[in-house]
């Protein structure tokens, strides 16, 4: 059955399987679907594609959709080398560093649950020193398999470094910005993923459940900002969209919104803008994913608006689909709603390659890498062009950036 995780862990772990969803029309049906503990990993007009236990498939199934098994040759073959590992990545990192030691500086800003450090790269002209300058925050492979997230920050730490003195637009924004890399935000998954005959198909970190032999927590519903309010996670741990047993229980999440939080400088979020990467299915999405509502507590129209009208400004850009995050379906304690409603930087998930489970879904063939990271070119630069003051794109900026 294809979507077993392949054997080789310490401890028994959940079946998880890929089913087709029929019968889901609506966000509210995608909603219902998802908090079974399922994974919707794609959505197309009348069904979704899930990862799911066999015990959340009964649920579905008992919700009045239809579901069946998934039978995808190939999508579970052996890992590809030409993705990066975590070694390859740390390597990468420091010949950046090496290259341009006065445009990039890493700093270890903690570790995983197995020990692994997670790393940031700052980016600036004067990379050293901490000016008040705009921050922008870029987060990656928060989900263990999508790993085409991992190429996009070794894309974006080479285009943002040597690019500069050669492109006069990169040359203006890195000397206006400080840049912020977290290239693997969940190394422990990523290794997993890797380190099997097969692609393992993992999504959560490697952190025990106490009282389970089940392992993992979903990092992106671990975020302390309406966690678990509202159906838009699991609190079985066996869930591979387990939420954990309290937010930022999970070391990595708790990693980094320590850094975040460390970048409030005399009582002022320096980082104005973010992009949380994931795959896939092409979509630039905005806060709130835990409510379907666009003006709500914590977001005001304009508030709304900006973020509607940055998130299009990008997507033409690249191609992707431009929505709020609850038109897929909700989601509780994502970083999306956390960057926004504790912090109030405006931010996005990117979606990347490829819009479908039968273009590659989570593990596409490394050779679409260098095109598909080269794609998101623009559509980062516009963010940042607009991290001086978002709101400067509905005209705003008087009443917002003084």
């Amino acid at each position: 059955m294809l979507g077993t995780l392949a054997a080789g862990s310490a401890t028994a772990e959940p079946e998880y399987d890929l089913y087709i969803v029929d019968g889901a029309s609506t966000p509210r049906d995608r909603t219902a679907i998802a908090s079974t503990g399922a994974a919707i990993d794609q959505v197309a007009a009348e069904e979704v594609l899930v990862t799911a236990t066999p015990d959340d498939a009964a649920e579905i199934a008992a919700l009045g959709f239809g579901v069946e098994v998934l039978e995808v040759s190939g999508t579970f073959a052996a890992p590809d080398p030409g993705y990066t590992d975590y070694a390859e990545l740390l390597d990468l990192v420091d010949k950046v560093v090496a290259d341009h030691p006065d445009l990039a500086a890493p700093s270890v800003i903690g570790t995983s649950h197995e020990g692994r450090d997670i790393v940031a790269v700052k980016i600036s002209d004067n990379a050293a020193a901490d000016e008040d300058e705009p921050e922008v925050l870029f987060t990656h492979a928060q989900h263990a398999r999508e790993h085409l997230t991992v190429e996009m920050a070794v894309y974006l730490m080479d285009l943002l470094t040597d690019g500069y003195g050669t492109d006069e637009r990169i040359t203006g924004l890195v000397d206006g910005r400080e840049i912020w890399i977290v290239p693997n935000v969940n190394p422990d998954g990523s290794e997993y993923d890797m380190a099997g005959s097969a692609w393992r198909d993992w999504r959560k970190n490697r952190q025990p459940n106490a009282g389970t032999s089940a392992v993992g927590t979903d990092l992106n519903r671990n975020w302390d900002y309406e966690w678990g309010c509202c159906g838009g996670s699991s609190g079985n741990p066996s869930s591979i969209t387990y939420r954990g047993p309290a937010p930022e229980s999970a070391p990595e999440v708790r990693v980094i919104a320590d850094f975040v939080r460390s970048r409030v400088v005399g009582g002022e979020q320096q980082i104005t803008a973010a992009i949380d990467f994931h795959t896939y299915s092409e979509l630039i999405l905005w806060p709130f994913g835990h409510t379907y509502s666009d003006v709500t507590d914590g977001m005001t129209r304009e508030e709304y608006d900006t973020h509607a009208a940055l998130g299009a400004h990008m997507a033409d850009a690249n191609g992707y689909t431009p929505q709020q995050s609850s038109d897929l379906y909700v989601t509780d304690g994502s970083i999306n709603d956390w960057l926004w409603g504790d912090q109030r930087i405006v931010n996005f998930t990117y979606e990347m390659y490829p819009r479908s489970a039968w273009e590659g879904g989570f593990y596409p063939p490394s050779s679409v890498i260098d095109r598909e990271t080269e794609r998101n070119r623009e559509a980062v630069l516009r963010l940042l062009d607009y991290a001086d003051c978002p709101y400067r794109i509905i005209g705003e900026e008087e009443a917002y950036c003084g």
